[in-house]
Protein backbone atom coordinates (compact mmCIF):
# COMPACT_ATOMS: atom_id res chain seq x y z
CA UNK A 1 0.00 0.00 0.00
CA UNK A 2 1.12 3.28 -0.96
CA UNK A 3 2.12 6.27 2.10
CA UNK A 4 -0.08 8.79 1.68
CA UNK A 5 2.11 10.97 1.67
CA UNK A 6 4.01 9.42 -1.49
CA UNK A 7 0.27 9.40 -3.02
CA UNK A 8 0.12 13.36 -2.14
CA UNK A 9 3.44 13.66 -3.98
CA UNK A 10 4.48 16.14 -1.34
CA UNK A 11 7.71 17.91 -0.48
CA UNK A 12 10.18 16.36 1.96
CA UNK A 13 9.33 19.49 4.34
CA UNK A 14 5.37 19.70 3.48
CA UNK A 15 5.51 15.85 4.24
CA UNK A 16 6.56 16.50 7.68
CA UNK A 17 4.37 19.11 8.60
CA UNK A 18 2.02 16.73 7.40
CA UNK A 19 3.02 14.39 9.39
CA UNK A 20 3.34 16.45 12.51
CA UNK A 21 -0.06 17.09 12.12
CA UNK A 22 -1.51 13.83 11.43
CA UNK A 23 0.21 12.92 15.12
CA UNK A 24 -1.08 15.89 16.65
CA UNK A 25 -4.63 15.04 15.68
CA UNK A 26 -4.62 11.35 16.52
CA UNK A 27 -3.40 12.11 20.07
CA UNK A 28 -6.04 14.40 21.15
CA UNK A 29 -8.66 13.08 23.50
CA UNK A 30 -11.97 13.24 21.20
CA UNK A 31 -9.65 10.58 18.83
CA UNK A 32 -8.50 8.35 21.51
CA UNK A 33 -12.09 7.86 22.61
CA UNK A 34 -12.90 6.94 19.40
CA UNK A 35 -10.67 4.66 18.45
CA UNK A 36 -10.80 3.17 22.19
CA UNK A 37 -14.41 2.50 20.95
CA UNK A 38 -13.60 1.16 17.59
CA UNK A 39 -11.53 -1.07 19.25
CA UNK A 40 -13.60 -2.21 22.30
CA UNK A 41 -16.45 -2.74 19.24
CA UNK A 42 -14.06 -5.10 17.22
CA UNK A 43 -12.55 -7.20 20.09
CA UNK A 44 -16.59 -7.80 20.70
CA UNK A 45 -17.09 -8.90 17.04
CA UNK A 46 -14.05 -10.68 15.72
CA UNK A 47 -15.49 -11.82 12.25
CA UNK A 48 -15.40 -8.05 11.31
CA UNK A 49 -11.96 -8.39 10.30
CA UNK A 50 -11.55 -5.64 7.50
CA UNK A 51 -14.88 -3.47 8.29
CA UNK A 52 -15.44 0.08 9.86
CA UNK A 53 -18.05 0.04 12.64
CA UNK A 54 -20.68 2.67 11.87
CA UNK A 55 -21.22 4.18 14.63
CA UNK A 56 -24.83 6.06 13.29
CA UNK A 57 -26.15 2.94 12.42
CA UNK A 58 -24.45 0.70 15.33
CA UNK A 59 -22.82 -2.19 12.78
CA UNK A 60 -20.13 -2.78 10.73
CA UNK A 61 -20.01 -2.00 7.12
CA UNK A 62 -17.32 -2.06 4.35
CA UNK A 63 -14.82 0.28 4.06
CA UNK A 64 -16.24 2.03 1.55
CA UNK A 65 -19.63 2.35 2.44
CA UNK A 66 -18.61 4.12 5.80
CA UNK A 67 -17.44 7.09 4.36
CA UNK A 68 -18.75 10.25 3.75
CA UNK A 69 -22.51 10.10 5.55
CA UNK A 70 -24.03 7.53 2.70
CA UNK A 71 -23.48 9.80 0.21
CA UNK A 72 -24.41 13.10 2.68
CA UNK A 73 -21.21 14.49 3.61
CA UNK A 74 -19.37 14.81 6.63
CA UNK A 75 -20.09 17.95 8.13
CA UNK A 76 -23.23 16.73 9.24
CA UNK A 77 -22.34 13.93 11.66
CA UNK A 78 -18.09 15.33 12.09
CA UNK A 79 -16.70 16.70 15.24
CA UNK A 80 -18.88 17.38 18.29
CA UNK A 81 -21.96 15.72 16.12
CA UNK A 82 -20.11 12.71 16.41
CA UNK A 83 -22.28 10.27 18.30
CA UNK A 84 -21.30 6.91 19.81
CA UNK A 85 -24.36 4.40 20.30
Amino acid sequence: MLSPLLKQRLTPKAANAKAERDLAYAKTDDRRIKKAHSQRMHRKSPGSNGKDYDHKDGKFKSVKSNRGNDGEGTKKEGGKKYKIK
